[in-house]
């Protein structure tokens, strides 16, 4: 739309304005209030306000266009009505003056424009478009009717204009919703069909009935009284009220124009709020003023002031629901501790708890934006809820001295934060400190129990090994035994067998022969004494694991020098931590010998304490960590896991290996 063409609908929206104004102005200053003001509040007001809020948003859309069009008509109507009343006095309507005459057809003719325009709006729903040619023959009649009516019956007599008037518009509405119901029957395709035909049924059986009961006698503001007058308000103000609420809500609720209108919630609330009040003001100035007829001054407002105290409930109520249909439900704070509450039940991981503590805050509170922060160290979760572009307040989340996270919480969207707001932020921390706390204690429960059982596998494996072990040197030992001194005893006895026979024939040679046997059963003594040294040498159970391991590495080709702490030196402990420190420095200077092509070897002994600690390091090529991975050091640490201590093996490619372990010392201990 052009700004030429939007300047007639903006004069004529000024116009509607001015006029509501000086109505208002004039009625409450200077005439009666029962006769000045229940017209502009029941027709212009809702016509002229829902119907300017909608062409501000859709400035071209037909309907909205012909909603403020009937504001502005009844604007003018009533302010024309209050001009007279203020600038006449009653010999000027006994004859009517010619200022008389021209302002009451000029209100008829602004009358009946409203209701034509109207009917029409009702009728065309919801584009304001004609779809059938039936639809113009029925409704372009009535345009000529705010001119030819009050001229037919205006010029006649002044006081017979009123009651065609009021009947011709009864059933104008009337036809109005006619063709709206015979437009959805018609249209199958029709958008909105099925709302737009129950409205039309709606307003069909409405304005019937409204049309029945103003046709059956004469309604007059400034005759009637009492319960007659203001059944005459409602049913005058029934289509003016019902027709706009009805198409506003359903262009902001259901898209009813032809896009969804974006209205902040509390815009409409304030709209909805005011015609709740706008109807428990009228409501009480009404009952007031028709009770103020019979009653005296004092009594009729004791009864107004009761009236007051009884339909305040039910303003509130509707006010609730106002608030409810702008805003959605939102839950109680009750609600909301027990929607959390299932959250926590399902929820044991932080990663699912922190955005759904967000998103539950955001849409409980009704705020912009939510960021919640749970855990503490490395277990950290964060959950965002909007966008947190503004400040906002932050509220720890403790647990004692402490600090297991934080809520920020942004502004609402509409309002500010209460008290009670603040107490349910501090509660839902406090609830969240403990299932933060429960979730730390169910990591490192779940950590320990890994590890348990990553143990209780590496146990499994040690024993398998350790059997496997045994077996193989239990065969080792079988075919050494079988196939070397076995074989020497063998060749032995075979001799000593030959050195009888040679005493038999004469003893030339026996001399010799026996030397021969005793030579060989010293060697096959001293390889006795090698076999079982390597089995367990007698050394270390004599002598301790000092002696044993100084006599090793006497055994080695290749230099070793033994450190050994004065505490150790003298020291025993029990056998099978001697014999696992015995093996393990043993196995790691085999190692040096075959792979670590060093030039020396040094090995340490010192205590605590608590444990024995030994060490064997060799200057040799080294390797990289984690690429060797034999059975040799498979083998050592099983014999040192085997007694509860532990092995630790640090090397470098050109820089040397060092075998550190750490073995038990207290129990069994007994010092020489």
């Amino acid at each position: 739309m052009t700004d030429s063409a939007g300047w007639p609908m903006r004069i004529l929206a000024a116009a509607g304005g001015l006029s509501l104004l000086f109505g208002v102005t004039v009625g409450i200053f200077w005439l009666p209030v029962h006769l000045a003001l229940p017209g502009p509040l029941m027709h212009a007001l809702p016509c002229y306000a829902l119907g300017l809020m909608l062409w501000l948003h859709l400035p071209t859309h037909r309907t909205v266009r012909q909603l403020l069009a009937v504001g502005v008509f009844f604007s003018v109507n009533f302010a024309l009505n209050n001009l007279l009343h203020l600038t006449t006095v009653k010999s000027d309507w006994y004859p009517p003056t010619l200022w008389v005459w021209g302002n009451v057809l000029a209100e008829a003719a602004c009358s009946v424009a409203a209701v034509v325009v109207l009917a029409r709006l009702v009728a065309l729903l919801p584009d304001g478009r004609y779809r059938y040619g039936s639809e113009r023959i029925v409704l372009r009649p009535l345009w000529p009717l705010p001119i030819v009516l009050p001229a037919v019956f205006g010029l006649f007599s002044l006081w017979a204009l009123f009651l065609p008037v009021h009947e011709v518009e009864a059933w104008v509405f009337v036809l109005g919703a006619l063709v709206l119901v015979a437009r959805c029957l018609c249209s199958p395709d029709l958008p909105h069909r099925r709302w737009l035909l129950v409205f039309g049924v709606a307003a069909l059986v409405l304005l019937l009935g409204r049309a029945v009961v103003l046709s059956s006698r004469t309604w007059a503001s400034d005759v009637d009284t009492g319960l007659l007058y203001v059944t005459g308000l409602l049913l005058g103000g029934l289509p003016s009220l019902f027709v706009p609420v009805a198409v506003a809500v359903a262009a902001f609720r259901r898209g009813l124009l032809g896009m969804r209108l974006v209205v902040r919630p509390v815009v409409i609330y304030g709209l909805l709020w005011l015609v709740i009040g706008g109807w428990y003001l009228g409501t009480a100035m009404t009952l007031g003023l028709a009770v103020g007829q019979y009653l005296p001054l004092g009594l009729a407002v004791l009864v107004t002031a009761m009236a007051t105290m009884v339909g305040q409930p039910a303003r509130t109520r509707l006010n609730q629901v106002a608030a409810r249909w702008a805003f959605g439900r939102r839950p109680t704070n009750f609600e909301l501790l027990v929607q959390f509450g299932t959250t926590l039940e399902h929820a044991f991981e932080l990663d699912r708890l922190a955005p759904r503590l967000a998103c539950c805050l955001r849409e409980g509170l009704d705020l912009r934006w939510t960021r919640v922060r749970l855990g503490s160290g490395e277990l950290v979760a964060e959950g965002v809820a909007g966008d947190p572009a503004e400040h906002g307040t932050k509220t720890l989340i403790r647990l004692g001295d402490d600090v297991l996270g934080a809520i920020e919480c942004g502004p609402k969207a509409e309002g500010r934060f209460t008290a009670a707001d603040h107490d349910l932020v501090e509660t839902l921390a406090r609830q969240s400190a403990l299932a933060v706390h429960n979730t730390r204690l169910t990591a490192e429960l779940s950590a320990r129990v890994e590890q348990t059982q990553r143990q209780a596998r590496e146990l499994a494996a040690s024993r398998a090994r350790i059997v496997h072990t045994q077996d193989t040197e239990r065969r080792r030992i079988e075919r050494r035994l079988h196939d070397g001194i076995q074989q020497e005893l063998v060749a032995l006895v075979a001799k000593l067998r030959l050195v009888r026979n040679q005493v038999r024939r004469g003893g030339e040679h026996a001399d010799s022969t026996l030397a021969e046997v005793q030579n060989d059963a010293y060697l096959v003594i001293e390889e006795l004494r090698e076999f079982a040294h390597g089995i367990h040498p007698p050394v270390l159970t004599d002598q301790g694991l000092v002696a044993a391991v100084t006599s090793s590495a006497r055994r080695l080709p290749l230099p070793v020098t033994i450190e050994v702490e004065d505490s150790v030196a003298t020291a025993r402990f029990p056998v099978n931590i001697e014999e696992s420190a015995f093996f393990l420095i043993s196995e790691a200077l085999t190692n040096v010998l075959k792979h670590a092509d060093a030039t020396q070897a040094v090995i340490r002994l010192t205590r605590t304490p608590e444990e024995l600690l030994l060490s064997v390091r060799d200057d040799g090529a080294g390797f990289q960590p984690g690429s060797a991975g034999g059975s040799g050091l498979t083998g050592m640490r099983d014999r040192a896991d085997a007694v509860g201590g532990k092995l630790q093996v640090i090397s470098e490619p050109g820089a040397g290996t060092t075998i550190h372990a750490q073995l038990p010392a207290r129990s069994g201990e007994a010092d020489v």
